[in-house]
């Protein structure tokens, strides 16, 4: 009884209880938890036996270290590849159904224990994101202050989901198997747009090995699978007996028995439903998964027969990848393993540019035809310098202006003669990432850049990243306000880009369209260049990252980032393939299987061979119409509220009891955290 009276007059414990649930679901730390093997919820996780590199090489994957053992994976289509997730029915990513349970029992209380029990589900969202995003503290210290100001400001997702949906169920008298996930996933699409967007850890991510459940992200989005949990969670909670404290005045006067003697007491007689276990909620959860993955599995069955170009599996073939007449490129994802920092170390550069140049040479040497060879993001030290006429001469250079001009043009001539040479020694078609200078007249621009180079050297098209990473490769104002550009390392920061790339790669001519960085994190970042490039006549049929996460050192940051690439295929039925300096580099086809993988935090090149996705994606034409919708109900219910809660000061006021409508002053003495009234 202590236990349940503890349990039952408390609201962080049992708001505690669903954040550990929930933080066991993701990627664990691989230092802490790597004994679970393939029960962790991690990418890297199922370990096969491992195969000596002999000096012909399986395909698929090389090592940059011929000593070391490459481990071969379970499928013939990625063989060679480094280890792989492992299955989806023994991870505990399955723990993610569970999480919100304790939540949403808050939410079916009439009353919330304790004086503040909104600061509590805050306190307890604040911890959340403090463990989950602990990698922000990484880089260097300045990155420490966005880690807790991030984690500060995710915290109120978790308060403001519980006020909501207490508001919908017993206000409005909507049933919590429909607030609920309603709320939950307009919440989550407020959270991808407010203040550049974050999606990163989203609830649906957790199921990234389910197959068939994550098909129906073609729909609906990762938002319309979070919608999913959220209502099978809703229906769990719904089964539960749910337990009040004690309000009766006898249970707590002093003429009653002494309190250890006294008998605990629960007020459920307004709800006798409540007060036992119910079973009808297993019927509309049973309903609601059996749909999805019905759906998943069509949809999956599908890759047999909606393949672009008519093309078809060899009859008797067993192997997805066996494709006749198949408009397949070979990509040649290289991975160095150089962890970044923020300062600049000549020596530094020199010997990131000697590993890729090197790694790059024996992909060539070693997979044989390569129709296109990636660098990650900003690998290539030697930056792309543009100008334009007349261009400005900043105000602290030293020298006379016609120095500064001769400065940039040898600085142009450097890096075209670099890339150049690089190309034509691999002869093969590039794309590098790069540092792009531009001096204009209005100053100088830096952009984060992907060159497309041909096998002569020769720029096929230049791609600057559309969407910087705010308080990552800018700060607001810096450009306008000076001091703001002396309190960062950032400087200026980045200029974001204005167009969308396509390219044709290989003798297909597949048309290829490259992302930077944690542009693959958000959406409707995604879909806005593939948009932009439909009406252009040149969709793309293939994506890639480019990204550099050696910022992080091998922490679950790669994990996470490349879950997002795994959605991303899934909503827009577009392969994806990853070049990321220290992992994961990858190949994820439109499905969201990561067909071949890189290391982590180690060194390789990842041979991928995708063919384009003929499947439709409704998501890609309707972008987030199902989690926008959702949004809408979330907005009438909290402007319900406070319309509500304005008119009922308002009564009070006219009424002598509130002594001031905007004061909030209220002549009740005490302020319970019950349901609305």
């Amino acid at each position: 009884m202590a236990g349940k009276r503890f349990y039952v007059h408390s609201t962080f414990w049992p708001a505690l209880l669903g954040a550990v649930l929930l933080l066991a679901a993701f990627p664990l730390p691989t230092s802490w938890f790597g004994w679970l093997g393939p029960v962790a919820p991690n990418v890297d996780t199922s370990l096969p036996p491992e195969e000596p590199l002999t000096a012909t090489p399986r395909p698929g994957v090389l090592s940059s270290k011929p000593p070391q053992k490459v481990l071969p994976v379970e499928e013939p289509s990625a063989a060679g590849s480094w280890p792989l997730p492992g299955p989806w029915y023994v991870s505990l990513a399955h723990l993610a159904w569970l999480a919100p349970v304790p939540w949403l029992v808050l939410v079916r209380r009439r009353q919330l224990a304790g004086p503040r029990p909104y600061l509590a589900l805050w306190t307890v969202g604040f911890f959340y994101w403090l463990v989950q995003l602990h990698w922000l503290t990484l880089p260097y210290w300045a990155t420490s202050l966005g880690w807790l100001a991030l984690s500060w400001y995710l915290a109120f997702y978790l308060p403001v989901f519980v006020g909501l949906t207490r508001t919908a169920v017993h206000r409005f008298r909507i049933p919590v198997l429909l607030a609920a996930p309603v709320i939950w996933t307009g919440l989550e699409l407020a959270r991808g747009h407010l203040l550049t967007g974050f999606t990163m850890a989203s609830l649906g991510h957790t199921q990234y090995r389910w197959l068939a459940l994550i098909q129906v992200c073609d729909l609906v989005g990762a938002y319309g699978l979070g919608f999913v949990m959220i209502f099978v969670s809703a229906c769990l909670a719904q089964m539960l007996p749910v337990a009040e404290p004690s309000a009766d005045p006898m249970a707590e006067s002093s003429s009653g028995p002494p309190a250890k003697d006294r008998p605990e007491i629960y007020l459920l007689t307004d709800r006798p439903s409540a007060a036992r276990w119910t079973l009808w909620p297993i019927l509309p959860a049973a309903a609601m998964l059996a749909g999805v993955l019905w759906y998943g599995h069509w949809r999956l069955g599908q890759e047999r027969t909606v393949l672009s170009d008519g093309v078809g599996l060899q009859e008797g073939s067993s192997d997805e990848s066996t494709l006749v007449g198949s408009r397949q490129v070979r990509i040649a994802l290289v991975q160095g393993s150089i962890d970044t920092q923020i300062k600049d170390d000549p020596k530094k550069q020199t010997m990131i540019m000697e590993q890729y140049v090197r790694l790059s040479q024996e992909a060539v040497q070693r997979f044989g035809r390569v129709d296109l060879l990636v660098w990650p993001e900003t690998m290539f030290r030697i930056p792309w310098v543009t100008m334009e006429e007349p261009m400005a001469v900043p105000e602290d250079w030293p020298g006379r202006p016609e120095q500064f001009r001769r400065y940039v043009e040898d600085s142009i001539q450097w890096g075209r003669r670099q890339v150049k040479e690089l190309a034509c020694s691999l002869g093969v078609p590039l794309l590098l990432g790069i540092d792009g200078i531009h001096f204009a007249p209005d100053g100088v621009q830096f952009f984060n850049t992907a060159l497309f180079v041909d096998p002569q050297g020769n720029l096929l098209d230049r791609y600057d990243k559309m969407h910087p990473v705010l308080f990552g490769e800018y700060v607001p104002l810096a450009k306008r306000i000076r001091f703001l550009q002396k309190l960062t390392p950032l400087g200026v920061g980045l200029t974001e880009g204005q167009r969308a790339v396509a390219a044709p790669v290989g003798l297909a001519r597949l048309l290829v369209s490259p992302t930077i960085c944690y542009e693959s994190v958000l959406p409707h970042v995604v879909r806005r260049p593939i948009l932009m490039l439909r009406q252009e006549g040149k969709e793309p049929e293939l994506m890639v990252n480019l990204t550099n996460d050696g910022w992080f050192y091998g922490s679950i940051e790669l994990d996470l980032h490349l879950i997002c690439a795994v959605f991303r295929a899934v909503e827009f039925r577009k392969p994806w393939v990853i070049a990321a300096n220290t992992g994961f580099s990858a190949w994820i086809d439109g499905s969201g299987r990561i067909r071949r993988l890189g290391p982590r935090r180690a060194t390789g090149v990842v041979l991928a061979e995708p063919t384009p996705d003929g499947r439709r994606s409704l998501y890609l034409d309707w972008g987030d119409w199902f989690a926008g919708l959702c949004l809408i109900g979330t907005l009438v219910v909290a402007g319900a509220e406070l319309i509500h809660k304005a008119i009922r000061r308002c009564q009070l006021w006219r009424s002598g009891r509130l002594s001031n409508p905007a004061s909030g002053a209220s002549a009740r003495p005490h302020s319970s955290p019950s349901a609305p009234d």
